[in-house]
């Protein structure tokens, strides 16, 4: 039987050869045009086209101590409230000439460290963190190596870097107040066991002044699991008029199981979520949520990594985008 042959990868020497140029021009042509004749730069894209070259950009990286990349750590991709922050990151970065290479932590904290150390290990230029840097070990590494950071959709007086988001606790603290001024006695909430999470109820309780029925679901939340939460809570308390969700997709969930319970939402029963997702408005009832300028942030935090990956000055490390209550019909006061 004949042994295949594994096609060669074009090198930057068939290109000057199929453009007839040194290799040094070619090189120049491909990495510093500026100083090279408009007709060979010409003369060279054809010819990469020609060979099929794809250019060695990590070797290109060593030379210039700039590897264009920027490392991104989320709990998952998948989830909704994340991707407006992702895609005004990435439209911002690559603008300026950098690319987005993302990694997942999945909720878990444990695998934080060893994702942080494999990403340091690429040598990117910066790293952009969804929440924030939990192991003390991790935020000493980032710290001793210099790599501009910006951890955000959280807030901390303390970044390892720099910080963009806001305060969970306030959102928490915010949504109680907002039921208990409606008139409502009977609090309960849904909510996802991440990090997030726990302190948006921490607010909530603190607000309340004292423990309310609480359902938490596993990190990424879903409907089957807001359904799943709201039996929880009624079984701890069948009074509860009023739930928060930490996310919108629980909250959808909640009105489901509700609606299969015969519940009126919100007569019976008042939903609050969280994220302001784009069905939250369509949703009948329309939910009422906390909406946060996720595409702000991650526009902030995009041009924050790149002013300090060019020795530019940043006028605040520590940025507190808010947040806003969105009333819509989940939550109409009792009668």
């Amino acid at each position: 039987m004949p042994t295949l042959k594994v096609p060669r990868a074009a090198t930057l020497n068939d290109v000057a050869r199929e453009a007839g140029v040194s290799r040094m021009t070619a090189s120049r042509s491909l990495s510093n045009p500026g100083v090279v004749a408009q007709e060979t730069i010409e003369k060279v894209r054809k010819a990469v086209e020609a060979t099929g070259y794809i250019p060695n950009l990590v070797a290109g990286g060593f030379k210039s101590k700039r590897s264009l990349l920027i490392a991104g750590l989320v709990p998952a991709v998948s989830v909704a409230q994340f991707l407006p922050t992702l895609q005004s990151m990435t439209q911002v970065l690559d603008r300026a000439g950098y690319q987005l290479i993302l990694g997942q932590s999945g909720y878990d904290h444990s695998r934080e460290e060893p994702l942080l150390h494999t990403m340091i290990g690429r040598r990117p230029d910066g790293i952009i963190i969804t929440g924030l840097v939990h192991s003390a070990a991790a935020r000493a590494r980032l710290q001793k190596v210099g790599i501009p950071v910006v951890e955000t959709w959280d807030l901390t007086d303390h970044p390892v870097d720099m910080v963009v988001g806001f305060s969970h606790i306030k959102v928490g603290s915010a949504i109680a107040g907002f039921f208990l001024a409606r008139g409502y006695k009977h609090l309960a909430i849904a909510t996802g066991d991440d990090h997030r999470g726990a302190l948006r109820r921490e607010g909530f309780l603190a607000a309340c002044g004292r423990e309310v029925p609480t359902a938490m679901v596993p990190a990424p939340s879903s409907m089957e699991l807001g359904r799943r939460a709201l039996s929880e809570v009624l079984a701890q308390d069948p009074r509860v008029e009023a739930i928060y969700c930490s996310s919108d997709q629980l909250a959808q969930g909640v009105m489901a199981e509700a609606l299969a319970r015969g519940l009126r939402v919100p007569g019976d029963l008042a939903v609050c979520g969280f994220g302001n997702a784009d069905f939250a408005a369509h949703s009948q009832p329309s939910l009422t949520t906390v909406d946060v300028d996720g595409a702000g942030i991650g526009k902030l935090a995009a041009e924050m990594i790149i002013a300090r990956c060019n020795d530019q000055p940043i006028s605040k490390s520590i940025v507190d985008v808010g947040f806003q209550i969105v009333e819509r019909q989940s939550t109409a006061a009792p009668g």
